[in-house]
């Protein structure tokens, strides 16, 4: 393999580090913002009243909050990430490296939001949530280092929300939020095989290494709009459109650690390759949308479902365009639009103490074919149990607990240097989540 081809693959990759990663809704969205949403597998999550998470989700839905209330939840998503399997450099010599330890991270997730009615009918609120976001890193030396090492991306919104109730039965809303995202990725290089491939002699494959790092970050905005119809006291129908978000990265920072062998040989051969530098691509954020019901049985029981459709098509063509001689590139994701469906139940078991539970299901948008280490995503089952107790007046305590059944994924991958990686993923999930909601 030429240098010249091998930088072009180098640099494709280098383009997907910027969107790889998962979280725990579907690739790396995060639906965790809210206690007593997730005790319910987030059914009801924009049609419920008494949650305040619904300032961010669905605007038109603060007329089922009561007065002033300012609620904070965190969420505490433990994921595990542990690959088992094999891979072979460019020569189908076994590579040398562990399976990677464990990949997966305990992060939490916090969420803040604040409500306050505007007269009889308006409503204003303040919400701060992280839609996407998600970690995996890998030991340094793992077998499938040339595919990737650490990922980590992080979203996190600021939104200002109104609404107004027309009369008792419709009420609309609108948010405008800000959306800063960061993006911090490394891969390791196998000098050692662009100079074997040149037949610079001294070389082979995985003889030396070196390493890629992308760190980058965009501010942006974005819209939500939503309606909230109850026929009739007992059911509430929400409805919400989020924006997608496009976040344009001017000055993206990409570093090279290269050995000092080849960097010398690469500086007079192919100057400006392989240098730090700063690069410029879009990122396109997915749109969604949600269509909630929630359904008062009777003094104890309510029932509630969502249906959550994510645009994920939007990932179709990223462009990188770096300061450095390295042409402009461009790569194609193979991602789907998905579908979440949430069935979740709530019990009143006395005035103080409330019950829920609920089921989900939550589609992948990545492909089984293009299934990678950085994204080892499938689909995944939800059985969620919470709890609220109303301390006093003004108080009150939500938690909720969400186990997620997974499946192993497997992969089968072949670097840009050649090297092969073929195994197994166990994954694993368990999701905590508290909240306190004051009101005033």
């Amino acid at each position: 393999m030429s240098k010249h081809k091998y930088s072009k693959s180098l640099l494709a990759a280098a383009a997907g580090m910027l969107l790889a990663g998962q979280s725990h809704g579907a690739a790396f969205e995060l639906k965790e913002k809210s206690a007593k949403a997730q005790g319910r597998a987030t059914a009801g999550s924009i049609s419920a009243p008494g949650d305040a998470s619904a300032i961010a989700e669905n605007p038109a839905a603060m007329r089922g909050l009561d007065g002033r209330v300012f609620q904070a939840d965190l969420t505490t998503v433990d994921y595990s990430v542990k690959f088992n399997g094999d891979g072979e450099d460019a020569l189908g010599r076994p590579l040398s490296g562990n399976n990677g330890g464990e990949a997966g991270a305990t992060k939490p997730i916090p969420a803040m939001y604040f409500h306050t009615p505007l007269g009889e009918r308006a409503h204003l609120g303040l919400s701060l949530t992280a839609p996407f976001g998600f970690t995996t890193d890998y030991d340094p030396q793992w077998k499938g280092r040339y595919q990737g090492q650490k990922t980590e991306l992080k979203a996190v919104n600021l939104g200002l929300s109104l609404s107004y109730d027309l009369n008792e039965q419709l009420s609309f809303g609108g948010s405008l939020f800000f959306e800063h995202a960061t993006a911090n990725l490394t891969t390791a290089l196998d000098f050692g095989a662009i100079m074997a491939a040149s037949r610079v002699p001294g070389y082979a494959p995985t003889s030396a290494d070196g390493r890629i790092a992308l760190d980058g970050s965009d501010n942006a905005f974005g819209f939500t709009l939503g309606l909230l119809y109850s026929p009739t006291r007992q059911t509430h129908i929400g409805a919400a459109y989020r924006s997608g978000v496009n976040h344009k990265l001017s000055d993206a920072s990409i570093t090279f650690d290269v050995p000092q062998g080849p960097k010398a040989i690469l500086a007079a051969t192919r100057p400006g390759w392989f240098t730090d530098t700063n690069a410029s691509t879009e990122l396109r954020m997915p749109s969604s949308w949600t269509i909630s019901v929630t359904h008062q049985l009777n003094e104890r029981w309510s029932v509630m479902a969502d249906v959550h459709r994510t645009k994920w098509s939007r990932f179709k063509d990223v462009v990188l365009d770096f300061d450095s001689p390295q042409a402009t590139q461009a790569i194609t994701f193979d991602y789907r639009n998905t579908l979440f469906g949430a069935l979740g139940a709530e019990y009143t078991l006395n005035p103080d103490l409330t019950l829920r539970a609920g089921v989900a299901y939550d589609q992948t948008p990545v492909r089984a074919a293009s299934r990678d280490v950085r994204v080892p995503d499938v689909d995944r089952k939800w059985l969620s149990l919470g709890a609220t107790w109303r301390a006093s007046q003004s108080v009150e305590w939500s938690a909720g607990y969400t186990h997620l059944f997974l499946d192993d994924a497997a992969v089968a991958m072949r670097s840009a240097t050649g090297s092969t990686l073929h195994g197994n993923y166990k994954l694993a999930s368990d999701i905590f989540a508290v909240s306190l909601a004051y009101r005033f």
